[in-house]
């Protein structure tokens, strides 16, 4: 199944997996059928057990298929050239360690970075369209995927399609470090402010994170559901939650148990205690107790996640003939 291998293979998923699915009209009690199925696990690394949690949403930005006005940051398909090595394939020391780049000259080189697309562009790379706000198409680079909306109303999706290979770097923690904004108030709408309000700053800023998004166009489908996360399947909100496929296999059940903030700002956070998928990664979602919470489209999803940030236990699901079997040490560091 992948991860740190505490999920066992697939055979071991099998089972329930085809009793789910053979299950035409839903399952009448889903919390009997998990309790009846399934084994906890509370995950750990060493003695610690605090796992963190943040949010992503699905945001909107202003769209041209024609740079004309204020329609002039480009949004970028996958460059044609863009290869993917995974070096487990060539050592098994390498296992799981993935690069990106391109081929120049029968040698595998880097893709530029942020600030040199911004300089001088990719003429080996696709414009899917423009967009009237530069700082929005950051947002969107942040998210992963979003909406692009054309000045006659249609709406299509920006769905994840991949990245130039460079780490991603939080450029709230290069405001905190500069003393820009203090640690206490951070939150992506402290960002966003921020950088509107510095617009003689803002692009450097922004391209302190080398990291850069390419794209890939979809139909809107079901507006209620996101773009498809890293699994292929359509982000469902307050459900699918992206975590780091280093240690967790994508399609596991996991209940996290944690506090989540109100979309209104002026009201207390509440608990947020329920069974999510991992469904989807991020550049940012790193370790074993860390995960990251869709919250879905629109300024209430936009106003939960760019404040999240809280603290909690993650417990895994495991079908209960692979819980009998698994070795504990499996889950300690996982």
């Amino acid at each position: 199944m992948g991860g740190a291998g505490y999920a066992g293979l697939i055979r071991d998923w099998r089972p329930v997996c085809v009793e789910a699915a053979a299950t035409q009209s839903g399952i009448a009690n889903a919390r009997a059928w998990f309790e009846g199925r399934f084994a906890p696990f509370e995950l750990h690394t060493g003695g610690a057990r605090e796992a963190l949690f943040t949010g992503y949403y699905e945001p909107e930005i202003a769209a041209s298929r024609t740079r004309h006005g204020g329609y002039a940051t480009p949004v970028y398909g996958l460059p044609r050239d863009l290869v993917t090595a995974d070096l487990g394939l060539f050592r098994p020391d390498f296992s799981g360690i993935r690069i990106v780049g391109r081929v120049a000259d029968g040698r595998l080189m880097p893709l530029p970075v942020r600030a040199q697309i911004d300089a001088e562009g990719l003429d080996d790379a696709p414009v899917l369209l423009y967009a009237r706000d530069p700082v929005a198409v950051f947002f969107l680079h942040i998210q992963g995927s979003g909406r692009a909306r054309f000045e006659d109303g249609t709406v299509l999706r920006l769905a994840y399609a991949g990245q130039n290979g460079h780490p991603y770097t939080p450029v709230g923690r290069v405001l905190i470090e500069n003393g820009d904004i203090d640690r206490q108030h951070m939150s992506m709408q402290a960002i966003r402010a921020w950088l509107l309000a510095h617009p003689d700053r803002a692009q450097r800023m922004m391209e302190s994170d080398q990291s850069y998004v390419f794209f890939r166009e979809l139909p809107l489908g079901d507006p209620a559901l996101g773009s498809p996360g890293s699994e292929g399947v359509a982000l469902t909100p307050e459900t699918s939650i992206a975590v780091d496929p280093a240690m967790h296999p994508l399609g596991v059940p996991m209940f996290l148990a944690t506090e989540a903030p109100a979309s209104d700002p002026a009201l207390p956070p509440h608990a947020f205690a329920r069974l999510c998928i991992a469904q989807d990664t991020g550049g940012a979602i790193k370790g074993g107790l860390r995960a990251d919470i869709f919250w879905g489209y629109g300024t209430d999803a936009e106003s939960i996640a760019g404040r999240m940030k809280s603290t909690g236990g993650i417990y895994v699901l495991l079908p209960k003939s692979l819980a009998r079997r698994i070795p504990a040490r499996l889950l300690d560091g996982s």
